[in-house]
């Protein structure tokens, strides 16, 4: 557990933080003092009165990570209001099961431009803007196994993910003289969120999974959320271009 005001003063922005690892991260850094700005402000309040009561600070803002205008338009909105974007989680993802030669195009399209385009363009615009005012920032997306070890049936997210990876390490290379810590957490099976609900919702499927994680077990959300909210913070201010991977060892195979 972070003491308190680790965040205090600090503005992140969460895409993808009304559900799962996106609004974990969203309520605990909201909880240790940051104004959290998310797509649905609403459902964060909704989820935990907590925030309220931690002085943490939850703000709404509308827009879809694939529309680079929009996202520049917010950045802006929130420097005017709130002042720079010191913390950014790519949280926002799409993603389901089909074999690869029944995957439409649009279906193709549409995972890698919301996982790889979406986190391209919020960094990209995040970073630009704290290299113009002379700030430091520090940006986390979130992984998946699949990046690492290849999904059979979900090319189209391993790829984008992949893809998010190497963006990670391109761009901790290039900004670190900047002061902006670039890093990626890989989570694997998770509870509670929609990832695991949705490629996993069969209870065979779910019981063979597990089996293959030397751990025997699948992670909880507050363990994926506290490795995220580690290296986001100060605490981990010499770590950029890493990747945390909280897979129980499942990226290791089990013998």
């Amino acid at each position: 557990m972070l003491p308190e005001d680790t965040f205090a003063g600090k503005v992140a922005v969460v895409t993808g933080g009304g559900s799962g690892i996106g609004y974990g991260v969203a309520h605990e850094l909201a909880g240790l003092g940051a104004t959290v700005v998310g797509r649905r402000a609403e459902v964060l309040r909704e989820a935990s009165e907590q925030i309220a009561q931690a002085g943490g600070t939850v703000v709404g803002r509308v827009g879809d990570v694939r529309d680079r205008d929009r996202i520049e338009e917010i950045v802006a909105e929130l420097f005017s209001e709130h002042g720079p974007v010191d913390l950014l989680v790519n949280a926002a993802a799409g993603n389901f099961r089909v074999r690869p030669e029944e995957m439409s195009p649009n279906a193709w399209n549409a995972v890698v431009r919301i996982v790889l385009d979406g986190t391209w363009n919020w960094t990209q615009v995040v970073g630009q803007r704290a290299i113009e005012d002379g700030r430091d920032a520090s940006v986390l997306s979130i992984g998946t196994v699949g990046a690492l070890q290849g999904g059979p049936e979900t090319a189209h997210s391993a790829s984008a993910k992949a893809g998010v990876v190497a963006m990670t390490k391109s761009l901790a290379a290039a900004w670190g003289r900047h002061g902006i810590r670039v890093n990626l957490v890989t989570p694997g099976i998770t509870e509670d969120t929609r990832g695991a609900a949705i490629l996993l919702a069969e209870e065979e499927t779910w019981e063979r999974a597990i089996s293959q994680i030397p751990l025997q077990r699948s992670a909880t959300l507050t363990e994926v959320t506290d490795a995220a909210l580690y290296l986001l913070s100060d605490y981990a201010s010499y770590i950029t271009g890493a990747n945390l991977v909280v897979d129980g060892g499942r990226a290791l195979g089990k013998a």
